[in-house]
């Protein structure tokens, strides 16, 4: 779990998709009023070459019983005539398509008629498409070209037109992005056109004013109960230091204390909420401030200083020292508590390693990050739950990364990288 982690672009932006859309219609569209002209076209050509051949055998036939002569390219019984014209039962005029190719001549049509009675020769005329069909197939390409130069300025156009909606919602993803980080204060703020866009801009900055106004009245109810509990909670203190020695007194003092503990880390959840924190950087050894940090727990850690001359050539780091041991206690003090030991921290340049051997963080830890007052699974033991959002909240004023994992042989993994 990341509580730093961005939200990742997608690797085919809306801009492309759109633009690849719109060159996909753009090429069925010109496939699909290519094929209709095609198709208009070369039946066209078949029916006038029907009626040609027709009205061609019609003036040879008028001739021929007139003169006996041959007109029109009129020929008695060809050679290549089909075999449908070649036996015909009746006197009238009869057309067939010949697909056939000869010398570059071809597909045809062929129209005949006898003669005379049964048995008569056949009077045909014969109709060649190829000239026709030769300027279909020159249309195809020209038709071609132009819609491959049409798409060609389309696809710009349609990149163009989709960047500018892209952009529109880039910013209210932008938006919902910074919202989600803890920027209450971000809007998308008014954007053109009256379109599904603004409508869902117009949510964004809505959603975040009303979530920025629920957050900003728990945040102070927080500070006020932990103000309005901070001086009685001292009186309480003091009074037990009134009462006789004792097992009473001691078991009195220790919920009192645990009380006091409880009302300061809300008061510094308030002001971390609030923006009122501000780190006072120096330049520190790393691995004497974790040291140091870990000894003030009282508890038994194992610490490693793997190397700390990657920090600077003093092996130093620039960071508030105070916020860094408050960060490293709360890890310390949450891996024994909820952990398993051992518990070893690992110190190597700007990285700080917190693990221990227990169950691990729990599932809706690791996926929604650490919540106030939620402990977890019950076997990770007792506690308010403060700890780690306390660590967040700090490592965020830092500038550094805190990063909750478990390890894959068992056990919860706590790691902070301050910034170089």
């Amino acid at each position: 779990m990341r509580p730093f982690r961005r939200l990742r672009p997608v690797r085919a932006s809306l801009r492309w998709k759109i633009a690849a859309l719109a060159a996909a219609t753009a090429c069925l569209v010109a496939a699909a009023v290519g094929v209709l002209v095609h198709v208009w076209i070369a039946m066209d050509i078949r029916e006038r070459a029907v009626r040609q051949a027709g009205n061609a055998v019609y003036s040879a036939m008028d001739v021929y019983r007139r003169t006996g002569t041959l007109t029109d390219g009129a020929k008695i019984d060809p050679a290549g005539l089909p075999n449908a014209l070649r036996t015909l039962s009746d006197g009238d005029r009869h057309t067939a398509y010949d697909g056939r190719i000869h010398h570059n001549l071809g597909p045809s049509v062929w129209a005949a008629q006898r003669t005379g009675g049964p048995g008569s020769p056949v009077l045909a005329v014969q109709v060649n498409m190829s000239s026709d069909l030769h300027t279909l197939r020159q249309l195809d390409a020209t038709m071609t070209v132009a819609s491959l130069v049409a798409l060609a300025a389309a696809a710009p156009l349609a990149a163009y037109g989709a960047g500018l909606l892209a952009r529109r919602l880039r910013r209210v993803s932008e938006t919902a992005e910074r919202i989600s980080t803890g920027d209450l204060d971000a809007r998308t703020g008014p954007t053109k056109g009256g379109d599904e866009v603004a409508e869902i801009a117009a949510t964004v900055d809505l959603m975040a004013d009303s979530l920025g106004q629920r957050l900003r009245t728990e945040r102070q109810f927080t500070a006020d109960v932990a103000h309005e509990l901070r001086t009685p909670v001292g009186g309480l203190l003091a009074a037990a230091d009134l009462l006789p020695p004792g097992e009473t007194e001691d078991l009195l003092r220790a919920r009192v204390r645990d009380l006091r503990g409880l009302v300061e880390d809300l008061l510094e959840i308030s002001r971390l909420d609030a923006g009122a924190e501000q780190p006072v950087r120096a330049h520190v050894p790393l691995g004497e401030v974790v040291a140091e940090a870990v000894a003030r727990t009282g508890f038994d850690t194992e610490v490693t200083l793997a190397d700390t001359r990657h920090a600077d050539p003093a092996g130093t780091v620039e960071t508030d020292p105070r916020r860094l041991e408050r960060i490293v206690g709360n890890l310390v003090v949450n891996a024994h508590r909820h952990g398993g030991v051992p518990v070893r921290i690992t110190v190597d340049g700007h990285t700080v390693v917190v693990r221990d051997h227990g169950p691990g963080f729990p599932a809706d830890l690791l996926r929604e990050g650490p919540r106030r007052f939620h402990t977890g699974a019950k076997e990770r033991g007792s506690g308010h739950g403060l700890g780690l959002t306390i660590a967040l909240g700090q490592a965020r004023l830092l500038g550094a990364e805190l990063s909750l994992d478990n390890a894959p042989d068992g056990g919860a993994v706590a790691t902070l990288r301050l910034p170089g």
